[in-house]
């Protein structure tokens, strides 16, 4: 080992270095909450492993996957590419947020009534990802899908429903289960 290598810390600090910690203070699901982060440290992190919310997976760490997909501010964001500090003061919606067993939310629902997951590894990001983009619909928003772009009202077919859900890995390969799901809820499903 190199001298360099012996003098440099686990994470690329120098033996002996100080990480100043931030304190941010971020809404999640609905709750302020206050946290001290290393500056460094991935919202995704920070949800996992400081605030123990575990619903939100860490799949590819490269924002690949869509594994990790929360609502920020009504967004659909991958947390493994974020950091926590970029997001003091936002509103941040994990899938503990969307609902709970005793109160599911329309497309949780949705996804169990279409069996939309099998392991169910992808689900929580595959769940927030539809919440989001069923948001980018109605505020019309296309995509590269989308074959009138210039009209008001997008036409939610099979094929925009698969190009807008892309960014969501399901090995398990539920698509036709979770392309049914999410159209159930876009033509006024269960509620």
């Amino acid at each position: 080992m190199s001298d360099a290598a012996a003098e440099t810390g686990a994470e690329g600090r120098s033996e002996g270095e100080v990480v100043r910690l931030s304190e941010i203070a971020l809404r999640i699901n609905g709750q302020a909450r206050r946290l001290e982060v290393d500056p460094r440290t991935t919202l995704l992190d920070a949800l996992r492993e400081h605030l123990r919310l575990s619903g939100t997976k860490k799949g590819c760490d490269h924002g690949q996957c869509g594994a990790c997909t929360v609502l920020i501010n009504g967004r659909r964001v991958n947390a493994c590419l974020t950091l926590a500090v970029m997001h003091e003061g936002d509103e941040v919606v994990t899938i503990e947020g969307l609902g709970d067993p005793g109160g599911l939310h329309p497309m949780q629902r949705a996804f169990v009534e279409c069996d939309g997951f099998q392991c169910g590894y992808c689900t929580p990001g595959q769940i927030c990802s539809a919440v989001g983009m069923l948001a980018e619909v109605a505020a019309g928003w296309p995509s590269h899908a989308t074959s009138d772009v210039a009209s008001p009202r997008i036409a939610l077919t099979d094929e925009e429903i698969r190009e807008r859900m892309s960014g969501n890995i399901c090995r398990c390969a539920a698509y036709p289960n979770i392309v049914a799901a999410v159209r159930g809820i876009a033509e006024g499903g269960p509620e």
